[in-house]
């Protein structure tokens, strides 16, 4: 759909265009190219940011390039957190809408009480080693902070692809676990065993897995960098692309051990905010559309 030819052809089948993610692999020219046709067919650009720095991406380049021409063309813009907002200001001059992130997890699953387990459970999960993510590093702080905490335990997960493996390689003195990608129930269980999830990233902007910790009741550290903080209570540490601060971490784990944090979403909160996240993008549509009929 991201293509000048694709819109060319089914303008007629769609009344606002709106890019989320997908551009990954897009030039500046092309997207210059989808922008002209949607001018052409009088539809509305709007582009939800996500991402200010590729979680994928070691070079920031092409992502900002990417960037720099659909939020300049976009009729409406919108993000996740204030934060991001105001470096949206800062670097494109336009305003974004501030739209949450809505729940991750169903509510059915929400409602239900956390599991009880022995021990206190400190989890990094390496995914597919994302470009972001150091969760070396992090599990080597992290067995550090544990191993003054009694009855607390790491548990480290990687994916069983080349990525995952090579982790599970460099931490083989460590509980790590190898396995294909989690299910959403999987998922969810996997979590809702741990008492703290460490987010192991150098830069980002925002986390889906955050939004389901909070909608599980499974407290999370946070790295400083990106906007992690603004999308619900968590607790924060240093690590960036600078390195990582051994003594943040270990404050972090100790803190989620001596006072069990109990931040958790509830239904209710989540189904109204459901409720005003679609109202809010239904009149970010009506504008975006007012837009270009003017």
């Amino acid at each position: 759909m991201l293509t000048s030819a694709w819109i060319d052809a089914h303008a007629e089948e769609f009344d606002v265009f709106h890019v989320h993610f997908g551009f990954d692999d897009r030039t500046p020219e092309e997207l210059r190219t989808v922008v002209s046709s949607l001018r052409v067919a009088r539809r509305p650009l709007v582009v939800t940011v996500h991402d200010l720095r590729n979680p994928h991406h070691l070079d920031p380049t092409p992502h900002a390039a990417a960037l720099d021409v659909l939020i300049p063309a976009a009729d409406e813009v919108i993000t996740l957190t204030h934060g991001a907002a105001a470096e949206i200001a800062r670097r494109w001059s336009r305003v974004a809408v501030v739209i949450p992130h809505p729940h991750v997890v169903e509510f059915d699953r929400m409602a239900l009480p956390r599991p009880s387990h022995e021990g206190f459970v400190v989890g990094v999960h390496a995914k597919s080693k994302r470009a972001n993510s150091d969760p070396v590093a992090v599990a080597r702080v992290l067995a550090e902070a544990v191993a003054d905490l009694p009855g607390a335990r790491l548990r480290v997960d990687a994916h069983d692809d080349a990525g995952g493996r090579a982790v599970a390689a460099e931490l083989k003195d460590l509980d790590v676990r190898v396995h294909a990608p989690f299910t959403d129930d999987e998922l969810w269980d996997y979590l809702s065993d741990l008492d703290i999830s460490v987010l192991p990233y150098r830069f980002g902007t925002h986390s889906g897995w955050l939004e389901a910790c909070h909608d599980l009741g499974t407290t999370v550290a946070a790295p400083r960098c990106g906007y992690y903080a603004e999308q619900a209570p968590c607790l924060r540490f240093d690590h960036d692309e600078s390195g990582l601060d051994s003594a943040s971490l270990i404050k972090a784990v100790h803190t989620a051990y001596h006072q069990r944090p109990t931040w958790r979403a509830d239904t209710h909160s989540r189904a109204a905010q459901r409720e005003a996240i679609a109202q809010a993008h239904i009149q970010t549509y009506h504008r975006a559309q007012s837009t270009v009929v003017a």
